[in-house]
């Protein structure tokens, strides 16, 4: 079966850094574009951070600058590091795989001073 298990959150004062990490079993992981996506409570789950197979990347404007996407494909592994965090990055940080597209159960930043 497919799993994504994330982890790295917490809280952290505003212009600190955090990183995620999301460690996949059950898909071809080298074959998969990888996606981190946030929802904030009361919110539409928006898109962060995608990287493909072949390594290409696309951010949401709001993280361009700040946010790096990178994958370990030896460790089946998919990274957000996250420096200089801003209030309004709070929210619950989701890993998504697209083939078979897979939800991981989320993983809380919270960004206040």
């Amino acid at each position: 079966q497919v799993q994504l298990v994330e982890s790295g959150g917490g809280l952290v004062q505003p212009g600190g850094s955090l990183r995620l990490s999301c460690t996949a079993s059950g898909i071809i992981f080298s074959f998969n574009s990888m996606g981190w996506y946030r929802q904030a409570p009361g919110k539409q789950r928006e898109l962060v951070a995608v990287v493909s197979s072949s390594g290409s990347t696309n951010y949401a404007d709001s993280v361009k600058g700040r946010f790096t996407i990178s994958r370990n494909n030896a460790k089946n592994t998919v990274y957000l590091q996250m420096n200089s965090l801003r209030p309004e990055d709070t929210a619950v940080y989701y890993c998504h795989s697209t083939v078979p597209s897979y939800w991981g159960q989320g993983t809380q930043v919270t960004v206040s001073s």
